[in-house]
């Protein structure tokens, strides 16, 4: 029975329901669904031509049945893989292409990336600012304060860097996978800040604390079968908290200047030391030659003294000749000379004179003459001689 028959329905009490209310006079009145069924009727004969009879609704569901087969094809992107899910239960994985699955409801298929690499911050939260339009940074204390090994308080903000090592796991292993990440991230920062000491934290040591919460953090999801891969984490902010952070600043530069002082004088060290020490080794080593030197020239001049009284024992004159005459020639070799004849000097005394240089007779420097040039310049005209 149509809501149009003036009777006011099957309740006959005007317009008003079972319950003594129903809609007013003055607002819309609700479709007529016998109506609407006939215009859709007409609508389907006019797009099958002929009667509207069996073999029409065979059409259809054929049609319906086609169209619900071919909803089952579906595409996995290259960094995506494909999780086929019967009923709601995982059947298979299927790889990056052209892939064919049972329609809805019989199977479904979910797609997560699993070659993309996801970011999660802790200690700092980003926000879009709305009259610039560029992200900001946000400080979350919550999050960002820990405890260090010697009880001092550091504020720490970092990034996690992840990708799905295993889609199945990922899906149905975790229910929150990334609120997951982001508690054990957290938790492993926290333990290991808590096994350091302020001073490593905030100088040289933040590789090895970034590879100990990425090791520990591992452990943690694998335990949780999370199927999540942690390929690194990255400290942005290390520092103390801001109401002591000149302070710190202050004991960082007193250290920073000691240990500059203490590599400069290292460097002086490192010089001077080698340079004495080869000193030294240079020192000794001539030193070494010296007495060897002198040694086997004394050994030497032994053996010669040996050698020449031999042959003095064999013959004393010629020896005590030569020797003089090895003496006299060692000793005037490098002076000037002049002969004087003994036999002049003597008649000179008797007073009877020779005339001449009286006896002395000057040595022609042959050596010197060979060393001069051989070609001598000419004297200039008008010189004396």
């Amino acid at each position: 029975m149509s809501w149009k028959n003036q009777s006011g329905g099957p309740w006959g009490n005007g317009p008003r329901g079972p319950w003594g209310s129903g809609p007013s006079s003055s607002g819309p009145t609700p479709p007529d669904l016998e109506d609407l069924i006939r215009r859709s009727q007409d609508r389907l004969r006019t797009m099958i031509p002929g009667s509207f009879g069996a073999k029409g609704i065979a059409v259809i569901i054929a049609l319906i049945v086609f169209g619900w087969l071919m909803s089952g094809w579906y595409r996995v992107q290259p960094d995506e893989q494909g999780v086929v899910l019967q009923f709601g239960r995982y059947v298979g994985t299927t790889q990056p292409g052209l892939n064919y699955h049972w329609p809805y409801p019989i199977q479904s298929v979910l797609t997560p990336k699993v070659t993309f690499v996801n970011r999660i911050d802790i200690g700092m939260q980003v926000s879009e600012d709305a009259r610039r339009g560029s992200p900001v940074m946000r400080d979350v204390p919550a999050e960002s304060l820990m405890l260090t090994g010697d009880e001092n308080i550091v504020d720490v903000d970092f990034a996690v860097f992840w990708v799905i090592s295993n889609a199945q796991d990922y899906l149905f292993n975790v229910q929150n996978p990334e609120g997951t990440i982001k508690a054990v991230a957290e938790s492993a920062m926290r333990e290991v800040i808590g096994r350091t000491n302020i001073q490593p934290i905030l100088t040289g040591a933040r590789q090895n604390i970034e590879t100990g919460v990425q090791e520990l953090m591992q452990q943690v999801l694998n335990s949780y079968k999370a199927g999540v891969q942690i390929t690194q984490v990255q400290m942005q902010k290390v520092d103390p908290p801001s109401q002591v952070i000149d302070a710190f600043r202050d004991v960082q530069a007193a250290r920073a200047d000691a240990e500059r002082s203490q590599n400069e004088a290292q460097t002086y060290a490192n010089r001077v030391l080698p340079e004495a020490r080869g000193e030294a080794s240079r020192i000794e080593n001539a030193a070494q030659g010296y007495r060897e030197r002198t040694v086997v020239e004394a050994r030497g001049q032994a053996a010669r003294f040996l050698k020449i009284y031999d042959e003095y024992q064999k013959a004393k004159v010629v020896t005590r000749e030569r020797m003089y005459l090895e003496t006299m020639e060692r000793v005037l070799g490098g002076v000037d000379k002049v002969l004087v004849d003994s036999g002049a000097a003597r008649q000179g005394a008797g007073g009877t004179s020779t005339g001449g240089s009286g006896g002395v007779v000057p040595v022609l420097p042959l050596n010197d003459l060979l060393r001069r040039p051989s070609a001598t310049p000419a004297q200039p005209q008008g010189a004396t001689r």
